[in-house]
């Protein structure tokens, strides 16, 4: 059964390079690399790189959204593509490779009307069913209230597929019920609960509090250089980050979410699905654009460590998974 995911959002990412920033003067780029864009499309490019059948949903309008579709194609995602008035918004990042630095300008996307947001949730209803995951990933666009994860989670919940959410500021905050794992950043986690979470005791504290309050049964905390957090009602373990020479950091925490999904679609043990995610983050770090890691790549910083884990690439039986609990208990 495949995966769905849901980018309300999306976008084309346009990535180039230039010598040197400056202000107010010309800066020369090379030429531009175009990828598919928006946190569950980047989601899907990693699951389908796994080799797991996934479909991407989407909202599209204009020339941008008829390339955004072409994009999709090309990555070899199958899709659902609902059309828009508006048209798909576009995003640049440019690299100053003298400094290191990489600046990134985000737009914030066409307006969607009621009957298209109709439209979308018609298509996340009809696809999800007889799925065990849907992810939803990444902003809202003008026009979608800000409770649309808490609607789409109330309505999988009837259809009885899991819903993996990573997304931010108001439709985070709008989200009260029903998710069943939730990808917070550690900045996003802090804005959620209102206070800095300067260490890991804060931010255990508050992952712990979303979970009782029956926001989500899993958080998964990324933390940047620092690694990962991952925490049910009981348990919890620490992921330390992997060390590679970084070439681009978009896409990698939708990556993770995508491995992440792979790994607890096969039945692996939330502490394997976790690891496979790092993996997948952090593989992604070393390609050009939001382009997804290489599975040969990916499989091999994932097998890092002592431990025997299963394999990436060898799908777990077709039964239902087993409650992903193996963590450390507190």
């Amino acid at each position: 059964m495949p995966i769905v995911t849901l980018t309300m959002n999306p976008a084309i990412d346009i990535a180039a390079g230039a010598d040197h920033i400056r202000p107010t003067s010309k800066t020369r780029c090379t030429p531009p690399r175009f990828d598919p864009g928006g946190g569950g499309i980047n989601a899907a490019r990693t699951i389908a790189a796994l080799g797991e059948p996934v479909t991407a949903i989407f909202p599209a309008g204009g020339p941008s959204g008829r390339q955004l579709e072409n994009l999709v194609r090309d990555a070899g995602v199958p899709m659902r593509s609902i059309p828009i008035s508006g048209h798909t918004r576009e995003n640049l990042a440019v690299t100053d490779h003298g400094a290191g630095d990489q600046f990134r300008f985000v737009f914030p996307g066409p307006r969607v009307t009621a009957p298209e947001l109709h439209h979308c949730l018609s298509e996340i209803e009809s696809a999800a069913v007889g799925s065990r995951y849907v992810v939803a990933s990444g902003s809202l666009p003008p026009g979608v209230p800000d409770d649309l994860y808490q609607i789409l989670a109330d309505l999988l919940r009837d259809l009885g597929a899991r819903l993996i959410l990573d997304t931010s500021g108001a439709a985070l905050r709008a989200v009260r019920r029903g998710v069943h794992l939730l990808k917070p950043s550690v900045r996003e986690l802090a804005e959620l609960v209102g206070h800095p979470l300067p260490d890991r005791k804060s931010q255990l504290a508050a992952a712990r509090e979303l979970i009782l309050a029956g926001v989500s049964e899993i958080v998964v905390v990324s933390l940047g250089a620092g690694g990962a957090l991952a925490v049910t009602r009981h348990e919890d373990e620490w992921f330390p980050s992997l060390e590679v020479t970084v070439r681009s950091g978009i896409g990698a925490g939708d990556a993770m979410v995508g491995a992440m999904t792979v790994g607890l679609s096969r039945g692996y043990p939330l502490d394997d699905a976790v690891r496979l995610g790092v993996a997948a983050a952090t593989a992604a770090l070393t390609t050009p654009g939001t382009r997804p890691g290489h599975p040969a790549r990916i499989a091999e910083l994932y097998q890092q460590g002592p431990e025997t884990r299963p394999s990436c690439f060898l799908p777990a039986d077709s039964g239902s998974p087993e409650t992903p609990v193996p963590l450390r208990r507190t």
